[in-house]
């Protein structure tokens, strides 16, 4: 696939490492030489230096023969005016606009194809914001990921020794589950070595476990696996910006948020906004502000600043003076490996969190969802299938009947799937959400049928495109 990014930025920059590595043919577009050379020294991709928002620029970038047009840089009309020249110029099947107002996000008049020609707009703080408000609901989760409009969760925790797992075989789960709850483990990670699970595989004390069920059966699973955490009451944010203060207005209906911001200006702006914040002015890497602030009785640290160094140093000290969690935003990969685990319970990467949006666009196929785990090393997809028994690898044939992908497990499959609102997660199911679609975990002898949801768990992103050939209609997977 031919693909033009405009915008070498964080975002743009993780778009670009993780399509190259695809084998697309990429030009990604900006103004700053440095950092497209940068870029350009470690992938296979063309750069051009321009305003990406110039016709003249686009046609150097051959944006007249490309397929997909990724508008991410930082300003919101220079994105919304590439695409309206991509589709009125160029006649780019598929364009994807990065956007932050409110006022554009609202509209679907103005991204329609007769004004902007927005196909898809992407909001990466707000993508963050929903991401940072689900581990706030589950505490002792890594990552929690939704699949099927809500309706199956993916959920990463660490076992722990003493938990009813560990030592014991995978097959065991189920009989300390109550009747009517089922669960799937996709995958296991090993001293960071994958693993694919079988139903004698031992989890091991400090095993990083991905299991996959019904939101609604999430939490009585993951009691399977660690120990439950106490509900999150207090939480404290480092950083008034852009995703800090989205967080703070998710979150402060339900929980008592504490919101330290740096600059006088902006933590003036943020307590106006807010309604049942406490902002205070002042400097989140400070450890007696944080012990004025009673960080010792904090459920959890939230380090959002735009500051990798300061996110770390903020989280590690709050950690120190006694707060049960703490996570850290860090754009940096190398940082994030060097201290999630350590000093840091979660560190998030926020262009990693922000791939999987865009990467449901690229995927082969009718791909309705695409979440990247592990920094990118991973890859969870939800795959529509269509076809029938003649045209289709998958329709008609039980689970154990599939063409076996090493690294690939089928986890669960959603039946009935109609609607394209969001089911809420509750405790028990609603007669709303057994509407939507019912959950059947992958075992064996399910059957899969046209119309289907499959969530497929790939635990190296080499497999995906084995696992687009082997859903595609009328393709002869080998």
């Amino acid at each position: 696939m031919k693909i033009v990014i405009l915008g070498a930025g964080q975002v743009g920059g993780s778009v670009a490492e993780g399509l190259v590595s695809e084998n697309n043919d990429i030009t990604i577009v900006d103004t700053d030489a440095v950092r497209l050379r940068y870029l350009q020294d470690r992938h296979d991709l063309r750069t051009v230096v321009g305003d990406a928002s110039l016709p003249s620029v686009l046609r150097e970038a051959g944006i007249a023969d490309a397929d997909l047009l990724i508008a991410v840089t930082q300003s919101d009309p220079t994105n919304l005016v590439a695409c309206t020249v991509a589709q009125r110029l160029f006649n780019v099947p598929t364009r994807i606009a990065r956007l932050r107002s409110h006022d554009f996000l609202a509209s679907e008049t103005l991204l329609a194809p007769e004004n902007f020609a927005v196909d898809y707009a992407l909001c990466p703080e707000q993508v963050i914001t929903s991401y940072i408000v689900r581990l706030v609901e589950f505490p002792e989760a890594l990552q929690v990921l939704s699949f099927a409009r809500g309706r199956v969760a993916l959920v990463g925790v660490r076992a722990y020794a003493g938990g009813l797992l560990v030592g014991k075989p995978i097959k065991e789960m189920r009989r300390h589950l109550k009747p009517g709850i089922d669960a799937r483990i996709a995958a296991i990670y090993r001293r960071d070595q994958a693993l694919t699970p079988t139903g004698e595989t031992h989890v091991e004390d400090g095993d990083e476990v991905f299991l996959l069920a019904a939101d609604e059966h999430i939490r009585p699973i993951m009691c399977e696996m660690r120990r439950m955490l106490t509900p999150v009451r207090r939480v404290v944010i480092a950083g008034g910006g852009a995703i800090g203060l989205r967080v703070a207005q998710a979150l402060e209906r339900d929980y008592q948020i504490k919101l330290i911001e740096y600059s006088a200006a902006r933590a003036e702006r943020v307590a106006a906004t807010l309604r049942r914040t406490l902002v205070l002015q002042g400097d989140a890497t400070d450890g007696e502000l944080l012990q004025q602030e009673a960080i010792d009785e904090t459920d959890l640290f939230l380090a959002l600043t735009n500051d990798d160094e300061d996110n770390i140093m903020a989280a590690s000290q709050a950690k120190q003076l006694g707060c049960q969690r703490v996570l850290a935003l860090i754009n940096r990969r190398a940082y994030a490996d060097l201290v999630q685990g350590g000093p840091i319970d979660i560190a998030l990467s926020p262009a990693q969190i922000s791939i999987g949006e865009l990467l449901a666009h690229v995927r082969r196929g009718d791909v309705a969802q695409v979440h990247v785990l592990r920094r990118g090393a991973a890859e969870a997809l939800e795959v529509v299938v269509h076809g029938d028994r003649a045209s289709s690898r998958v329709v008609g044939r039980r689970i154990a009947e599939l063409p076996p992908i090493p690294g690939a497990t089928v986890a669960a499959i959603v039946r009935g799937l109609n609607g394209s609102e969001p089911v809420v997660a509750s405790s028990e199911p609603s007669a709303e959400q057994e509407q939507q679609g019912e959950v059947l975990i992958a075992h064996r002898d399910v059957v899969i049928a046209s119309g289907d949801h499959v969530i497929v768990f790939c635990l190296n992103k080499k497999v995906v495109k084995k696992v687009e050939q082997l859903f595609a209609v009328g393709f002869h997977f080998f």
